[in-house]
C-alpha cells in the first residue's frame, strides 16, 4: 500500500530545511569575523604581536567609545557620508544616462567612448592636486574626486547591460512605435539593470577607497582626516577606529545594494 504523501507537510519540511540553510549561512558569515578578532586579541596580549602597532581590539573597542560619547566620532562620520552620497550621486546619475545613451545609440557610443576609455585609466586621485586647484579645498572637491571615481565603472557596465539586451525587446519596441521614453524605461533600464547593479555595487566600494584619501588632503574633518590626523600622531588606536569604521560601512553599503538588487530583480 503506497504511503499518502502530504502535500502540507512536504512544504513544513522544506520551508524548516530552508531555514537551517539561512542559519547555516548567518553563523558561518559570522564566524569568521569573530575568529580574525578573537585571534588578533590573542597575538596582541600575548606579546607575539607588537601591541603598540596592532592594540587589542578591546583596547579599540574602549577608543571607540570614548570618541562616540565625545561626540567627535559623529561629526566624522557625519561630514564623511555626506561626501560619499553627494559624490556617489553626481557620479552614478550621468553615469547611468550617458552609460544608457552609449548603449542605445552607435554613434554616441563610437564619439564618447574614446574620452572614456582615455580617462579610465588616469587614477581619480592623480588628478587630485588639478581638482583642488579647480573647485579648491572646500566641500565641492572631495565630492567631485569621488563622483569622477564612481562615474567610470557605473557607465561602462551599463552600456554593457544596454548592449547584453536580446535585439528582439528592441524589435518589437520598434514596431510597436515605442517612444524614446519608453526605450529609455521600458527596455534599456530595465535591461541593463542586472549589469547596471554590479557597477554601482563596485562604484560604492571606490567611493569608500577615494574619500579617505580625498580627506588626507586639504580636509579639517571626516574619517580619512580621523585616519591621517591619527597615524601622525601615533595614535594608533584612533587610527584603527577609522579604518573599521571605513570597513563597516563598506559591508553595510555592500548589504544595501544586494538588497535593492533581490527588490528590483527578484527572478535573480
Amino acid at each position: 500500500m503506497k504511503e499518502v504523501i502530504n502535500p502540507v507537510v512536504t512544504e513544513e519540511r522544506e520551508w524548516r530545511k530552508q531555514q537551517r540553510k539561512g542559519r547555516m549561512k548567518a553563523a558561518l558569515t559570522i564566524s569568521s569575523p569573530l575568529m580574525l578578532l578573537v585571534l588578533w586579541e590573542f597575538l596582541s596580549q600575548s606579546g607575539l604581536i607588537d601591541s603598540r602597532f596592532f592594540p587589542p581590539p578591546t583596547q579599540i573597542v574602549s577608543t571607540f567609545t570614548s570618541l562616540l560619547t565625545s561626540g567627535e566620532l559623529f561629526s566624522h562620520m557625519g561630514i564623511s557620508l555626506f561626501r560619499i552620497l553627494a559624490g556617489f550621486l553626481l557620479g552614478v546619475i550621468p553615469g547611468i544616462i550617458i552609460g544608457l545613451c552609449m548603449g542605445l545609440y552607435a554613434p554616441i557610443r563610437h564619439f564618447v567612448s574614446p574620452l572614456i576609455m582615455a580617462l579610465m585609466p588616469i587614477p581619480t586621485l592623480a588628478l587630485l592636486p588639478l581638482i583642488l586647484i579647480v573647485f579648491g579645498i572646500g566641500e565641492t572637491s572631495k565630492i567631485v574626486t569621488i563622483a569622477g571615481s564612481v562615474f567610470f565603472p557605473v557607465v561602462i557596465n551599463t552600456v554593457a547591460g544596454v548592449i547584453t539586451i536580446d535585439s528582439i525587446y528592441i524589435d518589437v519596441a520598434k514596431n510597436y512605435g515605442a517612444s524614446q521614453k519608453d526605450f529609455f524605461l521600458k527596455i534599456a533600464l530595465p535591461g541593463a539593470l542586472p549589469v547596471m547593479l554590479e557597477g554601482i555595487q563596485m562604484g560604492q566600494a571606490i567611493a569608500l577607497l577615494t574619500i579617505v584619501a580625498a580627506e588626507m588632503m586639504g580636509a579639517q574633518s571626516g574619517i580619512g582626516y580621523l585616519i591621517w590626523t591619527s597615524y601622525s600622531a601615533f595614535l594608533l588606536k584612533e587610527m584603527f577606529v577609522g579604518l573599521i569604521l571605513i570597513s563597516f560601512f563598506g559591508y553595510l553599503f555592500s548589504l544595501l545594494i544586494r538588497a535593492l538588487q533581490r527588490k528590483l530583480l527578484p527572478w535573480r
